[in-house]
């Protein structure tokens, strides 16, 4: 997508940290970073957002769970929140799947 932010990055148009990428996903420190530890981590594929999953896409989203699970252990984080905003009124700024992964202060539970 030719507007879309994070393709920029993916693209090297846009400039980031990155944190790890593969074949399939690329992970990078948030600029505004909510907690100590705040990373990103999105799919090589743009897909505008979580409504947008289907079934060929699954195993990728599986994918994203293991690389996250894999860069918490190796930080040393064992606790650590995953969000996912899906459309405006939940929060979703950038139209690109994202996961954000937030650690290393108390987070605030959900009511």
């Amino acid at each position: 997508m030719n507007d879309c932010i994070f393709c920029k990055i993916l693209s090297g148009e846009i400039p980031t940290t990155k944190v790890y990428e593969d074949a399939l996903c690329f992970a990078f420190l948030d600029i505004e970073p909510l907690a100590p530890t705040h990373f990103l981590v999105i799919p090589k594929t743009h897909i505008a957002s979580a409504a947008e999953i289907s079934g060929d896409m699954e195993a990728v989203v599986g994918h994203i769970y293991g690389v996250i699970a894999k860069l918490c252990a190796e930080k040393g984080v064992t606790s650590y929140r995953v969000v996912t905003n899906c459309g405006p009124d939940a929060g979703q700024t950038v139209g690109h799947l994202h996961f954000h992964v937030l650690a290393g202060r108390q987070l605030s539970s959900f009511n």
